[in-house]
């Protein structure tokens, strides 16, 4: 071989080489700022618990770990500058005592773009369930929780309403989001290649039909943003994943078809949940209640509203489950400037009423 094809062969080489490594330097970069941002969350969720006061024997602590996890080249005064600036980074995101609001997934899911919609000031804080978020504002590590409720496509979010129930929380806000949907790939990958689609079971239902004209195999995870992320982090180059635009910035990863929901009006509607009921006039009230096994019953709660020209906005069951033929009535009706007469009908309705759970009066976002 001549020796210049041979140089070029190997510079070529050499080049190619660079550019797997520099790519590899990105990926961890991008899960360094990933796992940075984690940490102050953590720490951020921490602050709500615990007292303000500076703690320098938990500093100490984690510095001290640190270097037992320290190997070569790292140097011990690079680790010990760079961990006391991480975390003089979180004490002061502590400080500034911003309000966390939790959502389910992880950071990119559309539960996330909601939070941020509807609550802009509040740091939104992923969580892996929507149980989670229920407990979290419960005991005071959050300020807030955003959960969906419903969906124009798919309907119901049967776990939330069971978690409305189960727990003390009140509604103060709701907001209808649109839900655009992306198929995302690995950089590099061939659109042409896949075999397999991986998303949150509701995320695959609002593109059933794009998915079967692509002739591909749908298997569902916990969530749309945790499916790209471990796309991200173990390419496939024969799985994409279903999740928002902002994923595909995230985790670097590529669109390989825009906009793929069946539907395109697809909105979910969220729910913005507080320990504490929100007191001003309300465009939308929420409650659950039961009634008596008798024929009747129900519309003698429904003709409370009727005769006061309430506007009801949605209505729905939900068996109960440890009660086999007993159900309970989710309902929202319009709200208003006159919270006193509001309050009347209310009373009025709780009286036809074996169970009742009052989930707030709210304004929509």
């Amino acid at each position: 071989m001549p020796a210049q094809k041979q140089k070029e062969r190997s510079s070529a080489s050499i080049s190619c080489e660079l550019g797997k490594i520099r790519g590899r330097i990105d990926d961890l970069d991008a899960r360094i700022v990933r796992m940075l941002t984690e940490r102050v969350e953590l720490a951020l969720r921490a602050g709500k618990l615990k007292d303000r006061a500076r703690d320098s024997g938990r500093e100490a602590e984690v510095l001290r770990n640190v270097m037992l996890y320290r190997r070569d080249p790292l140097s011990r005064s690079f680790l010990r500058s760079l961990f006391r600036r991480i975390i003089a980074e979180s004490r002061a995101a502590e400080e500034a005592h911003p309000a966390l609001i939790g959502f389910q997934g992880e950071h990119g899911a559309y539960s996330e773009e909601a939070a941020r919609a509807a609550c802009p000031r509040a740091v939104p804080i992923p969580f892996p369930g929507f149980r989670d978020i229920f407990e979290g504002v419960s005991r005071g590590s959050l300020d807030l929780g955003l959960v969906p409720v419903e969906n124009s496509t798919e309907g119901a979010v049967a776990e939330v309403n069971d978690l409305l129930l189960e727990f003390g929380l009140y509604i103060i806000r709701d907001i209808r989001f649109p839900i655009r949907h992306q198929l995302l790939i690995p950089r590099g990958a061939d659109p042409a290649g896949l075999k397999t689609v991986l998303s949150h079971p509701q995320a695959l239902a609002q593109c059933r039909r794009t998915l079967r004209t692509l002739g591909l195999e749908a298997r569902a995870v916990y969530d749309t943003a945790g499916a790209a992320r471990n796309l991200a982090e173990t390419p496939s180059p024969a799985t994409a994943v279903i999740a928002s635009r902002l994923c595909a910035g995230l985790y670097r990863l590529k669109i390989a078809a825009e906009n793929i929901e069946d539907e395109p009006s697809n909105r979910t509607r969220f729910l913005v949940l507080a320990r504490d009921e929100h007191r001003g006039p309300a465009d939308r009230v929420s409650l659950a209640f039961s009634t008596r096994h008798e024929t009747g019953a129900l519309c003698s709660v429904l003709d409370v509203f009727r005769e006061r020209g309430v506007n009801l906005l949605r209505i729905e069951s939900r068996p109960v489950k440890s009660d086999p033929g007993t159900y309970i009535f989710f309902i929202d009706f319009a709200g208003g400037p006159d919270r006193a007469a509001e309050a009347r009908t209310l009373a009025a309705a709780r009286k036809h009423a074996t169970y009742w759970k009052f989930f707030g009066g709210y304004k929509e976002a």
